[in-house]
Order: structure tokens, then sequence, then C-alpha cells
């Protein structure tokens, strides 16, 4: 990861999950307890060696935990910890703001554009 500017937490939380993927891996753990599998199949675009990736990234950061359980094949489960649970309200406040300011987002696309010269 890149280094740091300032100690600020706001950018601290912004590094880890920041992106394509790791506000999509929140929202599907949100759910409840997820297998790799289960991951790929809800984010079907993400790389195997992405997600591996990021699910690495967020289990670093302490937002994800990561349980294996013995047998063949390795079955290995995701979860949110406490402190991924507590970015779960962000990250819908996120989504339903969004969803507040779709009509004005909409009528701004439908407006003609005008040339700068």
């Amino acid at each position: 990861m890149k280094d740091l500017v300032s100690r600020c937490p706001i950018e601290e939380v912004m590094q880890v999950i920041s992106g394509r993927w790791p506000g999509l891996l929140i929202y599907y753990l949100k759910q409840g307890t997820k297998r790799f599998s289960d991951l790929r199949r809800d984010n079907p675009t993400i790389s195997h060696r992405m997600l591996t990736l990021e699910l690495r990234k967020l289990e670093d950061a302490g937002i994800v935990a990561r349980s294996e359980f013995e047998g063949y094949p390795l079955r290995v489960e995701y979860d949110l910890t406490p402190a991924g649970l507590k970015l779960v309200p962000l990250l819908d406040a996120l989504g339903s703001c969004w969803d507040a300011t779709e009509a004005g987002r909409s009528q701004a696309g439908t407006l003609p554009v005008q040339a700068t010269e």
C-alpha cells in the first residue's frame, strides 16, 4: 500500500476500503459468513487473484476474519470482524445517499452539454 501523507484516520480508512472491490466485499459479507466461492459468485467479474488480494488486505486491516477448517479440500470461510461490522452503516449510508441523488444525476445527464472555447 502507498505511504500515508498524514496520520488522519479518514486517510487510513480510505486507503483500506477505497477501490472497486473492498466496499462490495463488505456489502456481501454483511449478510453473514461466506466461502471464497460464494464471494466469487457474488462478484463474477473479479478475478481469483484480485479476490485473494482484496480479502488479504481486509484481513490485515482487521475488517475480515478468515477461518480455515480441516479436511480435503480445505474449507475457508470469511466473515466480518466487529471492526468490519462498524463499517456497514457507513457503507449503507453511502448507498442511501447515492440513491437519494439519483434523480438529480439522471436530470444532469439529460442536459445538453455546452461547448467551451
